[in-house]
C-alpha cells in the first residue's frame, strides 16, 4: 500500500514542471545569445587572418572560436528545447537533459580542437615554417577582447548551469588560446624563430584538453544518475529517518536531471498510527529545504511489511 501527495503538499503536484524559467539555462538564455553573435563575428575574420598568415597559433585559435560557435550555437538550441512544453506525454521529465547533451558537445568538439592542434604542433617540428607575426598580434588583442566580453557575460551563469559553463570554458579555454597567439607573435617578431608559434600552439592544446576533462567527468556523472556534488545519501536518508512518524528509509536515490534541478525518490515506512499526509509534507519540505532537492517523489508505506520490497539498487 502506498500514499501519494494529495494536492499543494508534493512536490510532484500542484505546479508546473516544464515552466521555461524553472531550469537554470533559460535564466541565462541572453548571455549565451550575445555571446554566440560576438564570437560567431569574430570567427570569420580570425579564419581568414589565420589562413592568410599561415599562424598555426592563429589557425588552433581559429579552431577553438569554430568550436566556440557551434557550442554556443547548441547551447541555444538545447535552453530553447528544455525550456519548451511536452506535447506528446512521452517524455515525462521534460527535455531538460537537452542541456546536458549540449554540454557533452561542446566536451567533444573541445576536445577535437585540442587533439588536432596538438598533432599538428608534432608534425610542424623541425618543419620550416613562415609565420607573419604582425597579423598574429593584431587578431590575437582583438579575439582576447571579444572572449573577455564573452567570458563577463556567460560568468553569471556558469555556476548555476552545466550548460552555460560547457560555453563559458570553451570561452576562457578560447581566451587563453588568444593570450598564446599574442606571447607567440611578440616571440616571432622579436627572435625571428617560426619555432615558438609550434610551441605556443602545442601548449594551447594541452590547456584546452585538461580543462575539457573536467567538465566532461561532469556531463557523465549527469548522465549517469550519479548523486550530485555536495549531497550525502546517508545524510539524506538520515534526516527522512528523523521525521515524526518514520520508523525506517529505503531505496533512497538521489540525482540530477539537469543544471540545479536535483531529483529524489524513497520509501518511508510509517509507524503505527502515523499521518501519512504529515510524514509526506515534512520529508518534501525537508528534502527541498535542506538538501536542495527540486522534485521529490515519496512513498509511505505501512510497517507491517505489507510495503513494496526494496529492489536493492
Amino acid at each position: 500500500m502506498s500514499e501519494q501527495p494529495t494536492k499543494g503538499r508534493g512536490m510532484g503536484s500542484g505546479h508546473d514542471h516544464h515552466a521555461g524559467g524553472f531550469h537554470a539555462g533559460a535564466r541565462h538564455r541572453w548571455r549565451l545569445a550575445v555571446s554566440f553573435a560576438l564570437v560567431a563575428a569574430f570567427f570569420l575574420v580570425e579564419l581568414g587572418y589565420a589562413v592568410a598568415s599561415g599562424s598555426l597559433a592563429l589557425l588552433s585559435d581559429a579552431g577553438h572560436m569554430a568550436a566556440d560557435v557551434v557550442a554556443l550555437g547548441a547551447a541555444l538550441v538545447a535552453t530553447r528545447i528544455a525550456s519548451r512544453r511536452d506535447t506528446t506525454g512521452r517524455r515525462t521529465y521534460g527535455s531538460y537533459r537537452a542541456e546536458v547533451f549540449a554540454s557533452g558537445l561542446a566536451v567533444l568538439l573541445m576536445l577535437g580542437v585540442a587533439v588536432y592542434v596538438v598533432v599538428e604542433a608534432l608534425r610542424r617540428l623541425g618543419s620550416p615554417v613562415e609565420v607573419e607575426s604582425t597579423a598574429m598580434l593584431v587578431v590575437g588583442a582583438l579575439g582576447l577582447a571579444v572572449n573577455v566580453v564573452a567570458i563577463l557575460l556567460l560568468r553569471g551563469g556558469a555556476e548555476e548551469s552545466l550548460n552555460v559553463r560547457g560555453a563559458y570554458l570553451e570561452v576562457i579555454a578560447d581566451a587563453a588560446g588568444s593570450v598564446g597567439v599574442i606571447l607567440a607573435g611578440v616571440l616571432v617578431s622579436r627572435t625571428g624563430e617560426p619555432l615558438w608559434d609550434t610551441l605556443v600552439a602545442l601548449a594551447i592544446g594541452i590547456f584546452v584538453a585538461v580543462r575539457t576533462v573536467g567538465l566532461g567527468r561532469q556531463v557523465l556523472a549527469v548522465l549517469g544518475q550519479h548523486v550530485p556534488a555536495g549531497l550525502e545519501p546517508l545524510a539524506v536518508s538520515a534526516d527522512l529517518a528523523r521525521i515524526e512518524g518514520v520508523s525506517d528509509v529505503h531505496d533512497l536515490h538521489v540525482w540530477t536531471l539537469t543544471s540545479g534541478m536535483h531529483v529524489a525518490t524513497a520509501h518511508l515506512v510509517s509507524a503505527p498510527g502515523a499521518d501519512v499526509q504529515q510524514i509526506l509534507g515534512d520529508g518534501q519540505t525537508l528534502l527541498r529545504e535542506r538538501h536542495d532537492i527540486a522534485h521529490a517523489t515519496l512513498q509511505v508505506e505501512p510497517a507491517t511489511g505489507e510495503g513494496c520490497l526494496d529492489v536493492g539498487w
